[in-house]
């Protein structure tokens, strides 16, 4: 079977879009979006303001011929589980999920490309089975699908954030294994994105209970002179439970997240020259790899919620670069 190639001005559709990070990543490429789609008004106003279009809204209301062709489909796609009950029905185990709709406009459209990205633990969900269904129904659908789960602290983003990243071949491009991009390790630090702390003054922490252990003072570095490319923690707010730790701008950040609790939750907490203080709004579309010059009109909530719900770009663009080193 012949190789096809992916068209150097290919077309993708974003899906799930949240605030873009998977359109900043192909675009980079020379991709051009002819579709978004988001529910969410806060990730839409985002979204408008940065590409200057507004997503559609409600993809289980979306007809497949309502949205053009395209060459490649991506999708940050919410984790649900699905009803199989062993009957390993393929796409229509998906129906009542939002993958359904996914699977739905893959099966008329045809795309070249799948490229989707979801939580770490995807693989582990409802047992295994969520996973199953997806791969046997993309399977069934005409794609060969690989998966695998990535770090971005490993792919020069300064972030720990594990995400499992699907990519898809149509049958026809005759791809029958596919490696993702080994790790890069760049020697980036949370501190190289900060900002002084005079823009960051209502995001500190001032408790009573605040404390830093000697590890803030003789932090290890590896055998190559280098800090670990992971968060460092060295200390703690009231007991130290989820959101009260703090840790070193020498290391990387937590995971960003939509939700949790603690005084510094969502983003955790960095003692950044000498303050104890949270990470602002800015700082967090950097930790995910999102332009200097992105715009965010809206509140600090929204955005930590908006950053937590989204992908880290860097990533992207390193998988995506390997598909194309892949076709072409």
């Amino acid at each position: 079977m012949r190789k096809k190639k992916l068209p150097k001005k290919f077309t993708f559709i974003d899906l799930f879009a949240g605030i873009g990070g998977f359109r900043i990543a192909l675009e980079s490429y020379d991709g051009k979006c002819v579709f978004s789609s988001d529910w969410d008004k806060h990730s839409q106003a985002v979204y408008k303001e940065n590409f200057g279009e507004m997503p559609v809204g409600d993809i289980t209301k979306i007809s497949a011929k309502d949205i053009p062709p395209h060459n490649v489909l991506c999708a940050g796609f919410p984790c649900q589980a699905f009803s199989i009950s062993g009957k390993q029905k393929g796409f229509e185990d998906t129906r009542g999920t939002l993958f359904f709709d996914v699977a739905r406009i893959v099966k008329y459209h045809k795309p070249e490309i799948l490229f989707l990205e979801n939580v770490k633990n995807f693989a582990k969900h409802d047992g295994g089975k969520t996973l199953e269904v997806v791969l046997s129904t993309l399977k069934d659908i005409g794609y060969n699908v690989f998966h695998k789960v990535l770090n971005a602290s490993h792919y020069g983003a300064p972030q720990s954030r594990q995400r499992v990243y699907f990519v898809g071949f149509r049958n026809d491009l005759g791809v029958k294994d596919f490696d993702f991009p080994n790790p890069s390790f760049e020697q980036i630090r949370l501190k190289d994105i900060l900002q002084p702390n005079s823009k960051a003054e209502k995001h500190f922490i001032k408790r009573d209970d605040i404390k830093i252990n000697g590890n803030a003072r003789k932090l290890k570095k590896d055998i190559f002179g280098n800090y670990p490319s992971s968060p460092i923690q060295i200390g703690t707010i009231n007991k130290g439970g989820q959101g009260e730790r703090i840790y070193s701008p020498e290391g990387h950040a937590i995971t960003l997240s939509a939700y949790g609790g603690g005084v510094a939750s969502k983003t955790g907490a960095y003692l950044v020259n000498g303050v104890v203080r949270k990470l602002t709004p800015y700082e967090c579309s950097q930790v995910m790899g999102f332009p200097k010059d992105f715009k965010i009109p809206t509140t600090d909530g929204q955005a930590y919620k908006l950053f937590g719900n989204s992908v880290v770009v860097p990533v992207l663009k390193k998988v995506f670069g390997e598909v194309i080193n892949k076709l072409n």
